[in-house]
């Protein structure tokens, strides 16, 4: 049986994960807005608002292990 990281190790293991999928979110986010350009007002409002939370959703269970 593996001995579990220390909370130091777990909280900048973690953080390295966050900036790179941040990095890799917001590429993804960006490119993605870029494509609705040119169609009403509203629907990019709506992407960019669902998008600016969405980020969070997939790190969740990144979150709970940095500070078990």
């Amino acid at each position: 049986m593996s001995k579990p990281l220390p909370s130091g190790a777990r909280k900048a293991l973690g953080s390295l994960a966050i900036l790179t999928w941040l990095t890799v979110y917001i590429v993804v986010a960006v490119m993605i807005g870029e494509r609705l350009h040119g169609l009403p007002d509203i629907l990019p409002l709506l992407y960019y608002a669902v998008a600016g939370v969405a980020w969070v959703l997939p790190l969740r269970g990144l979150f709970r292990w940095m500070n078990a």
